[in-house]
């Protein structure tokens, strides 16, 4: 790995938000035509690391959190954009779950860093009725 110059830089999510970035280019050249699905997972790979690194970069808990929190919220738009490349015949079975797969490890992390730097006491297995 290359030298770290920024704190963002050290986080593992962000070095596994790196090799999604990648793994999605990838995805995203070999479809060899123009559609809204291949620039959405672009630019929403490209947002999970722009604000790990912006929320990184914050002073108070709760912008670190709101940043955070918008990561998460792109890679779950970027695991709907791998649905809908899947179930349209465009990427295989493995690619599908080689991305859902990285995705779920750094939304596990996403979560740890927002209750890490929240003040919010979170429940354990809480139950809601429904």
């Amino acid at each position: 790995m290359k030298e770290a110059y920024f704190d963002h830089e050290k986080l593992k999510v962000y070095q596994l938000s790196l090799e999604f970035n990648k793994y999605a280019h990838k995805i995203c050249s070999k479809l060899d035509f123009r559609s809204d699905i291949k620039n959405q997972l672009d630019r929403a790979s490209n947002s999970i690391l722009l604000n790990i690194a912006e929320g990184n970069g914050k002073y108070s808990k709760k912008d670190k959190c709101r940043f955070f929190d918008i990561s998460v919220g792109s890679s779950f738009e970027c695991a709907s954009c791998l649905d809908i490349l899947f179930i349209r015949n465009l990427i295989s079975d493995e690619d599908l779950n080689t991305g859902k797969l990285m995705l779920k490890e750094m939304i596990s992390m996403l979560v740890g860093l927002i209750k890490s730097n929240s003040d919010r006491v979170y429940e354990e297995n809480a139950k809601y009725d429904s």
